[in-house]
C-alpha cells in the first residue's frame, strides 16, 4: 500500500534515541529519511550491544529504530560537507537534529541559517533542556531527565528510594512529539508556503508527564509522594498478590469498585461509608487496600481474573517481557516483522493504516551504504 508519508523527504542528523526515534516514525510511514553520520563509526547506537543483529557489529537497538533510512556519511566541521547537506536539504521537506546543543550553530547549520536559505523547511530541534534558560547548552540523556525531571521522585514504593521507569520514556516521547510538531508544521506551510522551527526537549516531556503532580502542587503546595504501583487520585488502581501470583486491578469509578466488592465476597464495601465514593477510597486506602490484598490472597491469580472479567473490572496479569512475547494478544496485533535482506526481527510501528501495519521495506543501513546513490561519491 503506498503509506501517508509517501513522496516526503526527511534529513536526520543525530544520534541515539529521540532523533532517530522521530526518524524512524515517519520512516515507517513512508518518509524517504536520510540519516546524516559521522563518518567515523557512524551514530553511537550502533555499538549498543549485546545483542547484536546478523553481522555480529550492529546492535539490535540500531537496527530497530534506524530501518527504513539510507545512511550517508558527511563531517560537517568540514565547509564543503556542510555545503553537500544544504545541497540534500533543497530537496527536503523536514530536517531533525538532535546534536549536542550549541553545535549546530557553531557549524552553520543552525535553524536561523538553514531556515534563511531554505524558508520552505521544517526544522527539528530536540534539545535535552530547552531553547532557553541557564540550562539550555546543556548535554541530557534520558535518565538524568528522570531524575531532574522529578519522575523519579514519584516512581516506586515509599519506602523505596526514587526510582527509573524502565524503558527510555523521555527519548521515546520526545521523539514523538518532534514528529507531531513536524507534521502540524507541514500543515501549516500547506496554508502559508514557508516552514517552520519545531523546539522539543527531552526537560519539557518530562514535565509533561508530570503535569498532574505539577498543577496539584502548585494548586496546594503538597509535594507528591510515592505511591508504588497504586495510583494518588484512584484507589484500587495498582498490583495486589494473590495466592500466587500478582495481578493489576483498576477499578476506575464507583461502579466499578461496586462489581470489584461483589467478586471478592465483600458487596458491602460498596455502600461502607468509608469507601463507597472515590474521594472516599483516596482518604480511606490505609484501611481499605489491606482488606483488598486479604481477600486476593485467597485465590490464584487465574481465578481472580476470570471472575473480575465476568463482571467487567478492568484486571491484567503482571508479565514479564517473556510473557509479553508469548501472549496472544501480542501475536494476534503482529507486533514483530522481519526486516528486509536477512535483517532481525524488531517491534514494528505502533499504528494501523486501514487496519494494515506498515511493514519495513528496508533494514538498517550499514555506515555511509548510500553515499554513491545520494551523493554521488563514495
Amino acid at each position: 500500500m503506498e503509506l501517508p508519508l509517501h513522496g516526503m523527504r526527511v534529513i536526520e542528523v543525530g544520534q541515539a534515541l529521540a532523533g532517530p526515534l522521530a526518524g524512524v516514525i515517519m520512516a515507517d510511514m513512508g518518509a524517504d529519511v536520510i540519516k546524516v553520520e559521522k563518518p567515523d563509526g557512524g551514530d553511537d547506537a550502533r555499538a549498543w550491544g549485546p545483542p547484536f543483529g546478523p553481522d555480529g557489529e550492529t546492535s539490535l537497538y540500531f537496527h530497530g529504530q534506524n530501518r527504513n533510512k539510507r545512511s550517508i556519511t558527511l563531517d560537517l566541521k568540514k565547509p564543503e560537507d556542510v555545503e553537500a547537506l544544504h545541497k540534500l536539504v533543497e530537496t527536503a521537506d523536514v530536517l531533525i537534529q538532535n546534536l549536542r546543543p550549541g553545535v549546530v550553530d557553531e557549524i552553520g547549520i543552525g535553524p536561523k541559517a538553514m531556515l534563511k536559505r531554505h524558508p520552505r523547511l521544517v526544522y527539528c530541534s530536540i534539545w535535552a533542556f530547552g531553547h532557553e534558560g541557564p540550562m539550555r547548552l546543556k548535554p541530557g540523556f534520558d535518565p538524568l531527565l528522570q531524575a531532574y525531571g522529578a519522575m523519579m521522585s514519584v516512581t516506586g514504593r515509599p519506602e523505596d528510594p526514587p526510582t527509573f521507569c524502565g524503558a527510555s520514556i523521555n527519548d521515546k516521547a520526545t521523539g514523538m512529539f518532534c514528529v507531531i510538531g513536524a507534521l502540524a508544521a507541514l500543515r501549516q506551510r500547506d496554508r502559508t508556503g514557508k516552514g517552520c522551527l519545531v523546539d522539543t526537549s527531552l526537560f519539557e516531556t518530562a514535565v509533561h508527564w508530570v503535569e498532574g503532580h505539577v498543577n496539584n502542587h502548585v494548586a496546594s503546595g503538597d509535594i507528591p509522594k510515592r505511591h508504588g504501583t497504586g495510583g494518588a487520585v484512584i484507589v484500587p488502581y495498582q498490583v495486589f498478590d494473590t495466592a500466587d501470583r500478582p495481578l493489576c486491578l483498576a477499578a476506575g469509578n464507583d461502579r466499578l469498585w461496586a462489581r470489584c466488592a461483589k467478586v471478592l465476597g465483600h458487596a458491602e464495601w460498596a455502600s461502607d461509608v468509608r469507601f463507597a465514593t472515590g474521594p472516599a477510597r483516596v482518604r480511606n486506602k490505609a484501611a481499605l487496600l489491606p482488606l483488598i490484598a486479604e481477600a486476593l490472597r485467597l485465590q490464584p491469580r487465574d481465578h481472580w481474573l476470570a471472575a473480575l472479567e465476568a463482571e467487567g473490572v478492568p484486571s491484567g496479569p503482571v508479565n514479564d517481557i517473556a510473557e509479553l512475547a508469548a501472549s496472544p494478544q501480542f501475536a494476534a496485533m503482529s507486533m514483530m516483522q522481519s526486516l528486509p535482506e536477512g535483517g532481525p526481527r524488531v517491534v514494528g510501528l505502533p499504528i494501523s493504516f486501514n487496519r494494515r501495519r506498515p511493514l519495513s521495506r528496508r533494514p538498517a543501513p550499514r555506515i555511509g551504504q548510500h553515499n554513491q546513490e545520494i551523493l554521488g561519491r563514495p
